[in-house]
């Protein structure tokens, strides 16, 4: 225990023939202080000298100096490390041992350490606690812890040679009963250490002094007291995805020399109360497979070798909660910070009722549950608001439920008399809930000692319970207390160890909750302080910006059911409470599961084949006029189905049009093309995105630049076009105009009766019209005095020559030239 910084040296007029006060029993000197006899020696100078130079090179040697005073006052680290009975009996004697650390820079002379007293006894818990813990005097004026007189005597105790800077001496000091001069009275009074040595040859000072409580009882005479200790078993979360663990922390923990090995131990011991973390047994279990991956800060992965450990452990653990014993309390699961969900609101503070529901759906094992649901909230996250809606809106809530609050959480005027009980019905007047049953924990049993510089000792702790319920004991009836240790309270488990031994005292009775929950519910004040979140800073917006992630995910998948826990467990390990004290692996932890939520979303994205040196590029789209159509192709990465569509915007433009897709069901790992239907008001180069979006229309992943060229004609364009179409549609109808107006004039029809293939025989007369004119000319002639231009699309007849070697045909068979088509075409047989 560390001494009191208000230090002042105590100086004396001493003359200078008189040597400086014996610091040896055998002289009768004790040196201490106030309320000590101090015998001096009247010798002559020459003797008060040479004594002192004999003094001098006994103690010190030739090489040891006393140091010259400091500017300071100078101090030294007084820690009483153990004593023993906590609660001594009338008549017994009490050790305490413990160990004194030079603090300053001036070396002390003559150094010893002395027990002292404050013999004014405390008889009521209230007088506990308005106990002066740090007096305004100066330690050598303080007489409150005055020291023990009999000289020869273990109730000081010489520490040997000067006590050089930073030097460190144990000590033990035995105080005799009959040395405190207390009588036989049950009470507590305040006891401690003093130490004192020289730093001049004529200056004596107090360098320190540590205190604590030494309760006084009579066993015999003492009522029980029912106490239920409640022992939290928790572990930050290590999980990062499957079976890949951020770190081997967790079997490190469960390890005989780990925190959680030590805890299980002393479940062993005595009757407790375990408040266990169900998400921390589900990462056990995993890890007890030994199928698990270790992956550093650099994300590298290496096999875990936790599982002797874990398995180990979780056997003594489910050992340790069997029917009729220790009773197994389940938190909500991961252990949220619940004021912090709240404040948040919606989404987050969702993630409460889920943590309950999943932990009442928990399967510890065996053919029951054996466990009890419950809800932890303490100081920050204390106040009748959050006590309402943490115990209602969740499936399941049993009859069995308990839910926990700290004494502290009320301001001292409305804290709930804890004497009487420690179950209550909490008024929660602004909620539909009215008021809500709760176990109330007395933060009084673990407080502070008589010394804040060593509240957080083990020892502190083990006197400071014992006095409290030893001045319950000697109450005039029976009573029940329940004592849970706040979070981040003994990261070594020599604290609770000190108070899972203190169970032992003979008036103590161990108790469970369930045995707390028969006792009759008193009514208590509403809890009004505001909220604090527990969470490390920055990680509320990490999980903000996770839980946006996760719903965008689960708006995604076709059927969200088969992920949707694991989901939520993820946002539930990343907002427990159990990150306090570890910001850095709280800062690693979400940024990991931020970047795996994101690349489960990237595996749903456009097809762009368009890649260049590993960057994405636009895709380029053109549209030939107001309207067109292109393809985008989506695909699916996923092992899931997913409902899908594309929203395309322009970013540079007011004029693009882009009609509205369906959505789409898209299987797992495949793809789908969609048919954007896009129209621009004028040409040119559009630069648009095209998104996909969820059912939910909540985007996913990031964006796809698109470049569309539309090129459409302008109003002299379409004066050029019609004017074309004009020439084109008047052209064709005169030619069709002539045609007709030519067939009626000269109609080809063939006169009835006669055979088209066998044309009648010509004259003589017509023959000879025929070769007098050419008949290109003849035709060409014709055509113009009828006045119809010829039409070359008009088919024109074959013309039929039939050969007869019996009309006109030499005998050679040779003919002059158009001798044969007169005669063939003339003849009768045809």
């Amino acid at each position: 225990m560390r001494g009191s910084s208000r230090l002042l040296r105590q100086r004396r007029e001493v003359p200078s023939w008189a040597a400086p006060a014996p610091s040896n029993p055998v002289s009768g000197t004790l040196g201490y202080g106030d309320g000590v006899l101090r015998r001096r020696l009247r010798l002559s100078a020459a003797a008060a000298t040479g004594l002192l130079l004999a003094a001098a090179s006994a103690v010190s040697g030739p090489s040891a100096a006393v140091a010259a005073p400091a500017a300071e006052d100078p101090a030294v680290d007084v820690s009483i490390d153990s004593f023993s009975p906590a609660a001594p009996a009338p008549g017994q004697a009490v050790t305490i041992t413990g160990r004194v650390t030079n603090t300053s820079t001036t070396t002390f002379a003559n150094p010893q350490a002395g027990a002292c007293i404050n013999r004014e006894r405390l008889t009521t818990r209230a007088q506990l606690s308005t106990i002066d813990i740090e007096a305004d005097e100066a330690l050598d004026n303080r007489n409150d812890c005055v020291g023990l007189t009999t000289s020869e005597s273990t109730t000081f105790q010489l520490l040997g040679p000067p006590l050089a800077p930073k030097a460190s001496v144990p000590f033990k000091l035995v105080v005799p009963w009959n040395e405190w001069k207390i009588g036989k009275n049950t009470g507590v009074y305040t006891v401690g250490v003093r130490f004192r040595g020289d730093v001049t040859e004529r200056d004596r000072t107090t360098g320190g002094l540590s205190l604590t409580l030494m309760p006084v009882i009579d066993a015999g005479k003492a009522r029980k007291v029912s106490t239920a200790l409640v022992l939290p078993l928790r572990h930050r979360p290590t999980l990062l995805k499957d079976a890949v663990f951020a770190n081997d922390s967790l079997a490190e923990s469960m390890a005989p020399t780990g925190q959680l090995g030590r805890l299980l131990q002393l479940g062993r011991q005595r009757k407790v109360t375990w408040l266990v973390d169900p998400a921390m047994l589900e990462e056990a279990r995993l890890i007890q497979t030994g199928k698990y991956q270790v992956q550093d800060p650099d994300g590298r992965t290496k096999p875990g070798t936790g599982q002797k450990v874990v398995s180990t452990w979780l056997r003594e653990f489910e050992l340790s909660h069997q029917p009729g014993k220790n009773q197994l309390v389940m938190l909500p699961w991961g252990d949220p910070d619940v004021a912090g969900l709240f404040a948040a609101g919606d989404p987050l503070k969702g993630l409460v009722a889920n943590s309950r529901s999943f932990t009442e759906q928990y399967v510890v094992g065996g053919p029951h549950p054996n466990f009890t649901p419950g809800l932890w909230l303490e100081n920050g996250a204390a106040n009748s608001a959050n006590l309402a809606r943490a115990s209602t809106g969740y499936a399941g809530d049993w009859d069995l439920d308990v839910t926990l609050v700290n004494s502290s959480a009320w301001s001292p005027a409305d804290r709930p008399n804890l004497l009487a009980s420690p179950r209550f019905n909490v008024a929660t007047p602004q909620d539909p809930v009215k008021s809500v049953e709760t176990i109330v924990s007395d933060d009084s049993l673990i407080a502070a000692g008589p010394d804040p510089a060593t509240a957080d000792r083990p020892v502190q702790i083990q006197q400071r319970f014992a006095a409290e319920t030893a001045l319950t004991a000697a109450g005039r009836s029976r009573a029940t207390v329940v004592v849970v240790p706040p979070r981040g309270w003994d990261d070594e488990g020599t604290k609770t160890a000190a108070l899972v031994q203190s169970m032992a005292l003979p008036w103590i009775t161990p108790v469970d909750l369930q045995q707390v929950k028969t006792l009759r519910a008193l009514p208590a004040k509403p809890i009004t302080q505001k909220p604090a979140a527990a969470l490390p800073d920055g990680q509320l917006d990490q999980l903000k910006n996770l839980s946006q992630a996760t719903a965008t995910y689960r708006s995604l998948l076709a059927d969200p059911n088969p992920a949707d826990q694991d989901l939520k467990k993820s946002l539930l390990r990343l907002s427990s409470s159990s990150w306090a004290g570890f910001p850095d692996e709280a800062q690693r932890y979400g940024t990991y599961e931020q970047a795996a939520m994101a690349n489960q979303l990237a595996k749903v994205h456009l097809v762009n084949s368009a890649v260049d040196s590993g960057r994405r590029k636009e895709i380029k789209v053109n549209l030939s006029g107001s309207k067109g159509t292109f393809p985008l192709t989506v695909e699916n990465e996923l092992p899931y189905s997913v409902r899908v569509r594309i929203e395309v915007t322009s970013a540079n433009r007011t004029d693009l049009r882009i009609a509205r897709l369906e959505t789409r069901l898209l299987a797992a790992r495949q793809k789908a093309t969609f048919q954007i239907n896009a129209s621009a008001e004028q040409n040119g180069l559009i630069k648009a995105n095209a998104q996909v979006v969820s059912a939910e229309g909540l985007p996913i992943g990031k964006s796809q630049e698109l470049l569309i060229e539309a090129a459409q004609y302008g109003s002299v364009g379409w004066v050029l076009v019609g004017a074309a179409c004009a020439l084109l549609f008047g052209t064709s109808a005169v030619r069709i105009y002539r045609r007709v107006r030519s067939e009626r004039r000269n109609p080809s029809t063939p006169e009835a009766g006669a055979d088209p293939l066998h044309p009648a025989p010509l004259e003589p007369r017509d023959l000879a019209a025929s070769d007098s004119a050419d008949p290109v000319q003849a035709g060409a002639g014709a055509e113009t005095e009828a006045g119809v231009e010829p039409n070359p699309l008009e088919p024109v007849e074959p013309l039929r020559v039939t050969p007869d070697r019996g009309a006109g045909v030499p005998e050679n068979g040779h003919t002059e030239p158009g001798e044969s088509l007169k005669e063939g075409v003339g003849t009768k047989d045809g």
